[in-house]
């Protein structure tokens, strides 16, 4: 694996929380999840698996692609 500058953007959580007004701590709480498994998840620094993925995306109210990089859809 690289380093944190060559880790690939594989999702878009981050930025879909941003653009939303929600926080991590927010959808730590929706997932019952722990705030540092969202901000390794807000970093690329871990992916969550499909299921989780979908759930992200049921708590925004969004389309689950919305949530992946277009590097990742193509």
């Amino acid at each position: 694996m690289g380093t944190k500058t060559e880790r690939l953007k594989l999702n878009r959580i981050k930025a879909v929380l941003a653009e939303t007004g929600h926080t991590g701590k927010w959808l730590a709480e929706q997932l019952d999840k722990d705030p540092a498994t969202v901000s390794k998840w807000c970093t690329n620094a871990a992916q969550p698996d499909l299921y989780t993925l979908q759930q992200i995306a049921e708590s925004l109210s969004i389309d689950k692609h919305l949530l992946l990089t277009r590097s990742i859809m193509r």
